[in-house]
């Protein structure tokens, strides 16, 4: 894809391969950020003149934009928080403490993220419930067969990410969705590296909960989503409270809060920062979650093609169905790795990647991660290939 001109990042001399970490923004949502702060600075749903109420068509326009990208049904169901890792604690936190009792299990995997696993162990130390993990298979994948092995009457939960940020594999949401609710059995899915790279839709998979960002998806950092199904967040006891999210108080005995969802939103939000949210769904809707899917999946195929005609390469995740590719050199340390493509002007991810349960399963504790996005180029895989050739090389100047 030819996006050169619309990133301005790509008019330096860095290859770009972190996108699992963070995207590149094109200069359509800059441009909306600067707008904000030049022309119209206001507070959002506070002012009764003109430049406040633009502030609230804009804010409220992207929650509308939102719903659209993600397929939901209600407006009411899509709540702006600070990321991906926010939105999961407010679900765990806000729903599942006063829904899930001691002995109840919650099902996740050895490949999630730390953001789908911590709030969970926190609650099984703090109501006692119990934290399983569906097995992977020999290739790292979630399948609906395990799950189905893995849940019993007492399973309440499922939490996975839809898509990993180590090894990449996709899940089957919306099949263990249908038998999930079968069973009585809430599903919770991060979204934080699907979302942007494949088309969502909630109403279709049929999940509960659905958390991502922004900026993984050419958005700005500090704004998540928390999407849920109406019903539960009518339930959903807000983290955070003051202004903005209540009608009105007079004592700890008064208290009458918003609908949904200015209630789960108290205080000033990042207005800048879901305009520009705003701006980037704009622009991934015009070059197509479908289109991006495929580019991915065509340079991930090319990268594996490359990097298996080197023989001191171990890829851990060949068999992924995104564009993540996690790798080591042998007798290299990861990072070590890392800082030598630096050098040379490569960005790539080394460590365990906020995944640091996932060594049980893959045997490895840290590795280098290559992670796809549409703006990448056959030409981006070449130049890493061509350094990682020379085993000497590296082990030579990391000395």
């Amino acid at each position: 894809m030819n996006t050169k001109g619309e990133f301005p990042m790509l008019n330096r001399d860095i290859v770009y391969l972190d996108n699992g970490a963070t995207t590149w923004k094109p200069q359509c949502v800059i441009d909306a950020i600067v707008d904000y702060y030049s022309n119209y600075t206001a507070n959002a749903h506070r002012g009764d003149y003109d430049i406040s109420l633009k502030v609230d068509m804009a804010y409220e326009g992207t929650r509308d934009k939102v719903q659209k990208f993600i397929n939901a049904k209600h407006r009411e169901e899509i709540v702006f928080t600070s990321g991906s890792t926010e939105s999961l604690n407010m679900i765990v936190n806000g729903f599942f403490d006063h829904v899930l009792e001691s002995g109840d299990e919650v099902i996740i995997s050895d490949s999630e993220h730390a953001s789908n696993v911590l709030p969970w162990f926190r609650l099984a130390k703090k109501k006692g419930i119990i934290v399983k993990y569906v097995p992977l298979d020999d290739t790292f994948h979630v399948t609906l067969d395990a799950i189905k092995r893995t849940v019993t009457p007492k399973t309440k939960v499922i939490s996975l990410a839809e898509i990993t940020n180590v090894v990449g594999d996709v899940r089957p949401i919306k099949e263990i969705t249908e038998f999930a609710h079968k069973n009585n059995i809430f599903v919770v899915v991060d979204g934080a590296q699907s979302v942007p790279h494949k088309k969502t839709d909630v109403q279709d998979t049929d999940v509960d909960f659905l958390a991502f960002s922004a900026h993984k998806m050419c958005g700005p950092t500090g704004v998540g989503i928390l999407y849920g199904k109406q019903e539960l967040l009518e339930e959903l006891d807000p983290i955070n409270m003051g202004g903005g999210m209540n009608e009105s108080f007079d004592n700890e005995n008064a208290i009458f809060l918003k609908e949904l969802p200015t209630r789960l939103e108290a205080g000033t939000p990042n207005i800048a920062g879901v305009i520009g949210l705003g701006a980037a769904i704009d622009y991934l809707e015009e070059v197509g979650m479908d289109n991006i899917f495929c580019h991915e999946i065509a340079l991930k195929k090319y990268l594996i093609e490359k990097l298996t005609q080197v023989k001191h390469i171990d890829i851990i995740n060949e068999e992924c169905d995104s564009g993540i590719l996690a790798f080591n050199v042998d007798g290299v340390f990861p990072q070590d790795v890392a800082i030598y493509l630096n050098k040379y002007n490569i960005c790539v991810r080394a460590g365990n990647h906020c995944a640091k349960i996932l060594k049980k399963a893959v045997g490895v504790k840290n590795t280098v991660r290559a992670s796809l996005y549409f703006y990448n180029t056959k030409e981006d895989i070449d130049s890493l290939v061509e350094l990682l050739k020379d085993r000497d090389k590296i082990m030579k100047e990391m000395i």
